[in-house]
């Protein structure tokens, strides 16, 4: 399934398709940048850090998320570029949600998280997880994700946090009714 979603505030049409193995290098790429120049906030520019975090962010790691059969992956194209790249595993926890650096703030992000949630539901989860950095967790937090227990250390430096959502049947958050 094809999701086509438009940034009003850029003028731009963006897809969110299922990731295919031919686009690995191009998604490694994105997910590497995005590490290194927007979570700043959990490795500090640290050399050490980053060697560690991006170890197995490799084309050939890539390919093979792709090729999982526990796992959804996606990909948000802008034209033919690959503007975000993220995944779902069969049990609905989140494991990759990242954006190009230079797609930020453009909801290529908010996009690919709601086409998880509704894979997700699709699959017949009632909830997503997923660990959240620093850097990303005021977003989660805005797209209703609550934090579940104490932050724990993670990604190599900072602080980690595991957050849930209820999902309903279509993949939008579970709003129960009051009263």
């Amino acid at each position: 399934m094809l999701a086509i979603a438009f940034c009003a505030l850029h003028h731009c049409l963006m897809l969110i398709r299922e990731a295919r193995t031919e686009d690995a290098v191009e998604a490694c790429h994105v997910v590497r940048r995005s590490i290194t120049e927007l979570c700043l906030a959990d490795h500090q520019d640290d050399p050490v850090i980053l060697e560690k975090w991006l170890s197995n962010k490799t084309p050939a790691n890539v390919r093979s998320w792709i090729a999982r059969p526990d796992a959804h992956m996606f990909v948000a194209t802008d034209g033919k570029a690959i503007v975000g790249v993220a995944a779902v595993t069969t049990s609905g926890e989140v494991t990759l949600n990242y954006v190009s650096p230079d797609a930020r703030f453009r909801g290529v992000s908010k996009a690919l998280l709601k086409r998880l949630e509704a894979k997700a539901a699709e699959l017949g989860n009632e909830r997503c997880v997923l660990t959240s950095t620093d850097t990303a967790r005021a977003f989660y937090l805005s797209a209703g994700y609550e934090e579940q227990g104490f932050p724990t250390t993670g990604f190599f430096t900072s602080l980690s946090r595991r957050m849930a959502k209820r999902l309903s049947g279509d993949g939008r958050s579970f709003k129960p009714r009051i009263g």
